[in-house]
């Protein structure tokens, strides 16, 4: 190997004594361990750019990485090079090279199961009323860096001479858990508001803590995020919802007030008081059905794989149609009548908004308006039909909705717990058995569309799909029926019908 050179900036951690920083020989020592492993990939495009006459280096999250022992596929780098000049060194080193955004001066390559992209040397800047950064190119590293969004973001490796460059003292925050920006966290976030998200982003990825001038900045300048698209706030949210503690970076977001900008039925919860959990506001209740939700996530060969985007939203979103709907009750109470069905149309709004696809806004949609559907089960037996019609009406989200109903709930009463609890398994006990012997899942009445419309010398029509209602809905009564019985069934169903009006189209003449 190389020579290893440490290059260092003048800065460390604001609210750390320098002794209690790493030493310079343990940052060798980590440096060291980290090159050791760079992919021979990185250190043979290195001499390709060297031999054009261009720099090139490692930078961004590939490097942070290492230090946290991270194995990443995905390389960054920064170049000196134009986009012109990098497209032509990439297509000397693989043949699979395409255009990432090359009005961003970013070109990608394919080789060997890893994929690299390289940006030449840039600054991103936002107008004042723009929802698109302005593009500069850079003319050093050093300069390229200093525009990075965090410290632990700002660290290079030189190649393929295997100098890392650590400007900003990035190092030293990884080495503490902190986000720091660059340059003045003001400066940082009118530059690209973005970065405010990213920092509630990495506390949730990294467990990292962010510094009290970030925070500070984040809380003035929450509103400069309303000029950033719906697509970028909504990729950033995700990936902030993905990550191993999304709660550490909710409460970044509602604390310094971003939340108001981006998902501002959460903090409205803060004023909201649950009326089965009045030791906490819903705003808590619902922090804490989003943690055990996911605990209840599976391996990947189980049901409801973690991280699962569709439980985690709803999780987060089950609840937000409480303001709407709460109401002082006579003797103090307060109640939240019909809260689902209301916080289901504002889920899909608030994720149309967003720019979520159309799946997932159906399904988290969907599951908030059935996630109460249990709670009279414990209170009273089931027919059959009604559990029937519970897995009917979850459908392909049953799993999931197994799990939000139980994640919600937060009691600190044990015996009441206990109580919820059994009476959950009761029902996926009577679900287990009803699909073996019924197949639930798969619920369809007897006869089809064809068989209903020689049954009744129907031609296609808005009375066919009425008869296919009836036949459902006898099914679901009173579970498996054979041909005969439904077609005797729908046919009395037919001459009750008879006495009543009737629609004109769909009925074959005499």
């Amino acid at each position: 190997m190389a020579p290893l050179t440490i290059v260092r900036g003048p800065s460390t951690p604001r609210h750390r004594a320098p002794s209690s920083l790493p030493d310079e020989a343990a940052l060798r020592r980590t440096a060291v361990s980290m090159l050791s492993a760079l992919a021979p990939e990185a250190k043979e495009l290195g001499a390709l750019f060297a031999a054009a006459g261009e720099e090139l280096a490692l930078v961004g999250g590939p490097v942070r990485d290492a230090f946290l022992a991270r194995d990443s596929q995905d390389l960054d780098f920064a170049t000196s090079a134009t986009p012109d000049v990098t497209e032509r060194i990439l297509g000397r080193w693989s043949p699979t090279v395409w255009d990432v955004g090359r009005e961003f001066g970013t070109i990608g390559a394919f080789r060997d199961g890893i994929t690299v992209e390289v940006t030449t040397y840039r600054t991103d800047e936002y107008a004042s009323h723009s929802r698109k950064p302005v593009v500069a190119y850079g003319d050093s590293l050093e300069g390229d860096l200093s525009r990075r969004d965090f410290t632990v973001n700002a660290m290079a490796v030189r190649l393929p001479h295997l100098e890392f460059v650590d400007p900003f003292g990035g190092l030293g925050d990884l080495a503490h858990g902190l986000l720091r920006t660059p340059v003045t966290p003001e400066q940082s976030f009118d530059d690209d508001p973005l970065r405010m998200m990213r920092a509630a982003r990495f506390a949730a990825q990294l467990s990292f803590d962010i510094d009290e001038g970030v925070m500070r900045a984040m809380s003035d300048m929450a509103q400069r995020l309303a000029i950033v698209s719906a697509e970028r706030i909504q990729a950033e949210l995700t990936k902030l919802l993905l990550a191993p503690e999304p709660r550490r970076g909710l409460e970044v977001l509602v604390y310094t007030g971003l939340a108001d900008v981006v998902l501002p039925e959460v903090p409205a919860l803060q004023l909201e008081i649950d009326e089965h959990h009045r030791h906490k506001d819903v705003y808590e209740h619902t922090l804490t059905v989003l943690d055990q939700a996911i605990d209840l996530e599976t391996g990947p060969d189980g049901p409801v794989p973690g991280p699962d985007l569709v439980l985690r939203l709803a999780a987060l979103l089950h609840d937000i149609g409480k303001p709407a709907t709460r109401r002082h009750e006579p003797g103090g109470g307060v109640s939240f009548h019909h809260h689902e069905l209301v916080g289901a149309k504002m889920v899909a709004r608030r994720l149309r908004a967003l720019r979520y696809d159309k799946a997932t806004i159906g399904d988290v949609a969907r599951l908030v308006e059935l996630h109460l559907r249990f709670h009279g089960y414990g209170e009273g037996a089931w027919t059959d039909s009604a559990v029937r019609r519970y897995v009917r009406d979850a459908g392909p989200l049953l799993e999931r909705l197994h799990r939000l109903t139980r994640a919600d709930c937060t009691t600190r009463n044990r015996r009441r717990a206990e109580r919820l609890s059994a009476a959950y398994d009761d029902l996926e006990e009577r679900i287990t058995r009803l699909e073996a012997e019924e197949e639930i899942a798969a619920i369809r009445p007897a006869l089809d569309g064809r068989q209903i419309m020689a049954a009744l010398g129907l031609r296609p029509g808005p009375a066919v799909g009425e008869a296919y209602q009836f036949l459902l809905d006898l099914r679901l009564e009173r579970g498996p029926m054979g041909e005969d019985a439904a077609r005797e069934a729908l046919l009395a169903w037919w001459a009750d019908r008879q006495g009543g009006a009737q629609p004109s189209d769909g009925v074959a003449p005499a």
